[in-house]
Formats: structure tokens, C-alpha cells, sequence
């Protein structure tokens, strides 16, 4: 009853990984590229095919070859030279092409999955929710590395389903070809058994299935923990090829907190973990190759135990013998390929359950309701209602809700609205939810409720200034121009707009590339991200603490440049500030206030007009 069991579970597990690897295969074999790919897979089956033809006729060659030894027969020797070279050369086009389009196959598979997974990863901001989607109650359901998936999954994931797939059709061929050779050279084979004597047809057939089948049942025994294994180490050097890249982009705060040593230790235990995991990846693979290793060698000489007798009695010629194990050695073979396969099968499956993952994860995304970019979302909240209801020139929150990730309640209920010509600085205690407001209004924050009415060309006219801005390796103009390209605007333009945002020095460095996050001080990032504002001139225009590090001569002059290029544009400035001179830039405030303790929400945000100080 346990087998029967154990049997239903393996038979379950088979069904589920062929239905996972057909839903990853399947849409690029009905691409845009279908004919291609279906083309240059029938081609390396093809190929296959012929290779399969080939190793028949090296199989016979081998018998005439040696017989003409044995017998001494020159004639027959050198005609079985001049044969040789035609298979052979017949079997170097063979191996070159089947070789050439295995990898352009692999290759055109890759490129397309790639494309598609960085087009689902980057539209609709899926990377951005991904990533938020760590915060949740479901957040152990969120794939981790995403980049690992898409550059070292995919690859690991066409090369060795087209291999392994590949691999086991010649091995299906190879069965068919050679199993017919192998019986007929089985005639003859008897025993005797208390005084009787037995003929068994297809002795060598019989003998090379019990012999694979033994050693797969081992094989799989023996290597199974690899699967495991194997999806545990990819994660662990995701995770710590990742905490290097986070040192790496943090490089000048982790040095001036002198956080070299504690980050160390971080990395060190990371790397512990690798070093860990992959010590039971050896571990495994040893015992798995003490049987493997065994089991090859012991394939090697077993059919020539089994044939000898017959041939030192006078009733098989050497050319038979050798033709005999050649034959034994590609049924054998064919019939272990679990075996020769299971490391990397292994480590197949660990792929593909990761890519699966990742697939699912892009599907749930994708499945939001998202209108005209307003993020709709459900993940453990309410769900989230954000779109565009208004064609005025009026900013309306009604009834909005901001929720964190893990589901509490910011604030509730929220009636503000912003129209053109207004001034707007959002304050309030630190955590309170001042950037939360701007996501929503900017339709990314899935964790919302209610209704967020946007002017018609908000989308066009509005720019939204994180603290922390982000450029793009490569020359200035194109840091400066992001995330259009730097070729709209002209010199002159983008030297103004360095001028206005007090970065006289960076004027004459247009075309410098480099690294702008890394190599410009916390101010002059924060210049540089105004200067964007300058160069493009949108009407409503959000600032998140857009001139936290810059002293106050700067932020005036700034602040008051900012003012009159969104009132020119008739438009409005949002703000999220500390400083009370900040405040003073503007009409009005949207005060958050915290609640009372049993209050369902945090705070309470209420419009009033800034104090004068």
C-alpha cells in the first residue's frame, strides 16, 4: 500500500512539473517568433535523428572492421578505412550543426523570455509593487531576486530544457535504433539449470532494462535531497550577490558611519549561509557520484562478461564482440539517462519551481485593475480605488483612505483638493503618512481606498520630486533629461536649467559619463532632480523634502525659482517639509494630526493656511 502511494505522489509531482514547464514553453512556441523557434526546433530534432543514424552505422562498422581484423583481411580493411571517413565526416557536420542551432535556439528562447519578463517586470510598475508586496501578510508568496530570475533563471532554464529535452529524445531514439541490434545479437544465449537448458531471446536486451532500471530507482534514491538543495543554494547567492550590490550603491553613508565592520559581519554571515548550503551540495553530490561513478565503470566491462564465454567457445567472431558492446553500452546508456541527467535535473526543477514562482507573482500583478496608471490593488486592505473622475484644472481626494502594507489604517476619510494657483506644504510628525499621500496622489500606493480626482493632463503636466531622486549611469544630459531622452531638449536648455538649480559647474559637463547617485554630494542631487523640474516646466509640480540637504540661502533662492515657474505655468505646488522657512513658501497646510487612541486611524489630516511667523 505504501508503494502504491509513494508511487501516486512521484506520478503527481511528474504531472505538476511537465504542467509547469509547459506553461513556461508554450507562449514562445506562439510568439511573434513561432515560425522560427518551431523551425529551428524541428531542425535539431532532425539533426538528432541523424545523429542517432550515424552512431547505426559506426555500430556495424565496428563489426566489419574487427572480423576483417581477426581474419586478416586487407581488402575488406581498407574499404572499412575508406567507409570510416565518409560516416566520420558525415558525423562532424552532424555534431557542428546539431550543436550551432541547439545553442541559437537556446539563445532566440532567452532573448525572448527576456524581453517579455523585463517588459511585465517594468510596465505597469510591477517592480515597484513586487517589491512592496514584501511588506504584506502574503509576503512570503513575493519572489525574491527578481533580477536573478530574469538574467540567470531564464538562461539556466532554456539551455537545460532544450538539453535535457533533447537529451531524452536521443536517448528514446537511441532505444529504438539499437535495441533491435541488440536482440538479434542476443541469439544464442542459453543456460543451464539443473540439467536443463534454457534459450532466452533478447537476453542482452533484458539484462541492459533491469540493469538502467536498478540504477535509476538508486539514482533517484540516492540524488533526491539535490532538488532542495539546489533551490536552496540559489537563493542563498541571490541573497548575497544582492547585500554586495546594496553596499555598493550605499557605499559613502555606510562610510561615514563607519559601518565597514558591521557590514562585514552581515556579508560574512550571508556568505556562511552559501558556504553552508553548498557544503550539502557536495555532501549530496558525493554520495550521488560514489554510485554513478560506479555504476559507468561497471557498464564498461559487463557486456563483455556477458559475451565472452560465447566468443572464447569459437561461437562469435571479435567483430562481434565489439559490436555487442557498443550496442549494450547505447541501450544501456539510452536507458540510464535519469541517471547520467539527475544533478542537472535537479537543478532544472529548482529553476523552473523559481520561474514559476516569479511568473505567478507577475500574473497577480498584472491582474490589478489599472486604469490610465491608477494602481487598484487588494493585498490584505481595502481595495484600493484610484482614478481619474475630472477633467477640471481641481485636484479632489474624496473619502481616501491610506493604509501601510501590513494593514493598519493611516488615515481615513480623507477631503482635500489643490487647484491651480495654489501653494500646498504637507506636514506633520515623522511616519505620519506625508509621502503615502504623495504616492497616492501620483496613483502608485495600492494600499488606498477612495477616490482620487486628477486634472486631464496631470499625467503630462505633473512632477513628482522624491528625497531621494534617482539618476541613471551614463552622461548628465541623460541623468538630467530622465526619463525622456536627453536629445528633446537643446544645450542651451539644459545648461539653463543647471543654471537655475544653482549647479553653474556641472554646465560645461554634458556628455561626462558617469555614475551621477554616486559621484554628486546629497545637495547636488537634490539640485540636479530641481534642475529636471526647471528643464521640463510641468504644471504641478510635488516636492517630498525635495531640499532637505541644502542650506538656506540655497533653498530660498530655489524654493522662490520653483514658485514662479509653477505660477508662470499656472499650475500648483505640493510640499513635504520640516522646516518651518519651507512653510513659508506657502498658502496653504494639510496638517496631519495625530487621533485619539481608539480612534480606527492614526492621524487626521485638515487643510488650513499657514501660520505666519
Amino acid at each position: 500500500m505504501t508503494s502504491i502511494t509513494q508511487f501516486s505522489a512521484r506520478l503527481t509531482e511528474f504531472k505538476a512539473q511537465t504542467r509547469k514547464v509547459w506553461a513556461l514553453s508554450l507562449p514562445y512556441f506562439q510568439s511573434e517568433h513561432k515560425w522560427k523557434a518551431r523551425g529551428t526546433l524541428v531542425a535539431v530534432m532532425a539533426l538528432n535523428l541523424a545523429f542517432v543514424y550515424v552512431s547505426v552505422q559506426f555500430n556495424e562498422w565496428y563489426r566489419v572492421f574487427y572480423d576483417a581484423l581477426q581474419n586478416k583481411q586487407q581488402d575488406i580493411f581498407w574499404a572499412q578505412v575508406r567507409w570510416f571517413c565518409v560516416i566520420a565526416a558525415a558525423n562532424i557536420i552532424v555534431q557542428v550543426y546539431r550543436l550551432y542551432l541547439t545553442q541559437r535556439l537556446e539563445l532566440n528562447w532567452r532573448e525572448w523570455m527576456t524581453q517579455r519578463y523585463l517588459k511585465r517586470w517594468t510596465e505597469n510598475k510591477a517592480f515597484y509593487y513586487l517589491e512592496l508586496g514584501r511588506y504584506t501578510k502574503n509576503s512570503e508568496a513575493i519572489p525574491d531576486n527578481p533580477d536573478q530570475r530574469i538574467q540567470e533563471d531564464v538562461k539556466l532554464f532554456t539551455e537545460s530544457t532544450v538539453e535535457l529535452s533533447m537529451g531524452f529524445l536521443l536517448a528514446v531514439v537511441n532505444i529504438a535504433a539499437f535495441i533491435g541490434i541488440l536482440w538479434g545479437l542476443s541469439r544464442g544465449f542459453e543456460f543451464t539449470w539443473s540439467g536443463q537448458t534454457y534459450a532466452v531471446a533478447g537476453f542482452l536486451v533484458w539484462l541492459g532494462l533491469l540493469y538502467a532500471i536498478a540504477g535509476s530507482i538508486l539514482t533517484h534514491w540516492i540524488g533526491k535531497p539535490l532538488i532542495a538543495i539546489n533551490f536552496e543554494q540559489q537563493k542563498c547567492e541571490a541573497d548575497f550577490r544582492h547585500d554586495l550590490m546594496r553596499m555598493r550603491e550605499y557605499s559613502e553613508p555606510i562610510a561615514l558611519s563607519k559601518g565597514e565592520v558591521v557590514e562585514r559581519g552581515s556579508l560574512n554571515r550571508r556568505f556562511a549561509s552559501v558556504v553552508l548550503i553548498t557544503v550539502k551540495m557536495i555532501w549530496a553530490r558525493k554520495k550521488l557520484t560514489w554510485f554513478t561513478a560506479s555504476y559507468g565503470q561497471a557498464a564498461v566491462i559487463f557486456p563483455f562478461i556477458v559475451v565472452a564465454p560465447r566468443y572464447f567457445s569459437g561461437a562469435i567472431q571479435l567483430g562481434e564482440v565489439i559490436q555487442t558492446s557498443n550496442a549494450f553500452t547505447e541501450v544501456q546508456g539510452s536507458l540510464s539517462w535519469l541517471v547520467d541527467n539527475y544533478p542537472r535535473l535537479a537543478t532544472w526543477k529548482a529553476t523552473t519551481d523559481r520561474l514559476t514562482s516569479f511568473e505567478a507573482s507577475l500574473a497577480a500583478v498584472e491582474a490589478l485593475n489599472i486604469k490610465q496608471n491608477q494602481a487598484l490593488a487588494q493585498w490584505n486592505v481595502a481595495e484600493a480605488a484610484t482614478e481619474n473622475i475630472a477633467n477640471s484644472d481641481t485636484l479632489q481626494l474624496n473619502q481616501l483612505t491610506l493604509s501601510l502594507p501590513n494593514g493598519q489604517t493611516l488615515a481615513q476619510d480623507v477631503q482635500l483638493s489643490a487647484q491651480a494657483g495654489d501653494s500646498i506644504v504637507v506636514s506633520g510628525p515623522s511616519g505620519s503618512g506625508k509621502s503615502t499621500l504623495l504616492r497616492s496622489i501620483a496613483g502608485i500606493w495600492p494600499f488606498a481606498s477612495g477616490q482620487v480626482a486628477r486634472p486631464a493632463d496631470f499625467d503630462a503636466q505633473a512632477m513628482f520630486i522624491p528625497q531621494r531622486p534617482y539618476f541613471p549611469n551614463g552622461s548628465l544630459r541623460t541623468a538630467l533629461a530622465y526619463p525622456e531622452e536627453a536629445s528633446r531638449y537643446s544645450d542651451d536648455a539644459l545648461r539653463t536649467a543647471l543654471d537655475d538649480a544653482l549647479l553653474p559647474q556641472l554646465k560645461e559637463r554634458l556628455d561626462d559619463q558617469d555614475a551621477w547617485g554616486q559621484k554628486l554630494s546629497g545637495g547636488e542631487q537634490q539640485r540636479l532632480a530641481l534642475a529636471r523640474v526647471f528643464l521640463k516646466k510641468p504644471r504641478w509640480v510635488f516636492a517630498d523634502e525635495a531640499t532637505s540637504a541644502l542650506d538656506e540661502a540655497a533653498e530660498k533662492t530655489l524654493y522662490q525659482r520653483l514658485l514662479a515657474q509653477v505660477q508662470s505655468a499656472q499650475g500648483a505646488l505640493v510640499s513635504i517639509a520640516h522646516r518651518p522657512a519651507v512653510a513659508g513658501f506657502h498658502a496653504t497646510q494639510w496638517r496631519f494630526e495625530p487621533t485619539a487612541a481608539q480612534a480606527t486611524a492614526r492621524y487626521a489630516i485638515a487643510a488650513m493656511p499657514v501660520p505666519v511667523t
